[in-house]
């Protein structure tokens, strides 16, 4: 995999240190990445994003979804339960789990919901009035009241 030297950009830059360090952890962190359980993240409208986790087995009382900062955690513990029989095989796995999401800048979480053994977190992004784009006025050909007297004067 192929390395990338973040540091000049630490040199000319303020207040991305959190970027770089996702980035860097992307990069260093992707053969170490665990494929369980797996998950969709999917775009439901333009501010609007949900992520599905296959907790197949796992009941409400088993899973944890925790918001921290910019960090969305779901966790999953199966309770021990007893068995009445002998397990042969066991090909469904039921054992813990924690996964990760970095959020952007105000996604917000607005919801979750676990049917037919998926977990679906619904998130949104809401942008504050404050942060948005916003259109100024140009107030061009309007005399100012000192060039509006003196155009009355003469």
């Amino acid at each position: 995999m192929r390395q990338f030297d973040l540091s000049p950009l630490y040199r000319s830059t303020v207040g991305f240190d959190r970027l770089f360090s996702l980035l860097d952890n992307v990069a260093g962190g992707a053969e170490a990445t665990p494929g369980y359980p797996p998950y969709n993240i999917e775009r439901t409208a333009e501010n609007a994003y949900r992520i599905t986790v296959a907790v197949a087995g796992f009941a409400e009382q088993d899973l944890t979804i925790e918001v921290k900062e910019n960090a969305l955690s779901v966790r999953g513990e199966k309770q021990a339960e007893e068995r009445k029989g002998e397990v042969l095989h066991q090909g469904i796995a039921a054992r813990a789990f924690e996964r990760r999401f970095q959020l952007a800048d105000h996604v917000q979480v607005t919801g979750a919901s676990l049917e037919n053994g998926l977990l679906h977190v619904e998130l949104v992004r809401e942008v504050p009035e404050a942060k948005k784009p916003r259109t100024i006025a140009i107030n061009a050909g309007r005399p100012k009241a000192i060039d509006a007297k003196v155009a009355e004067a003469a």
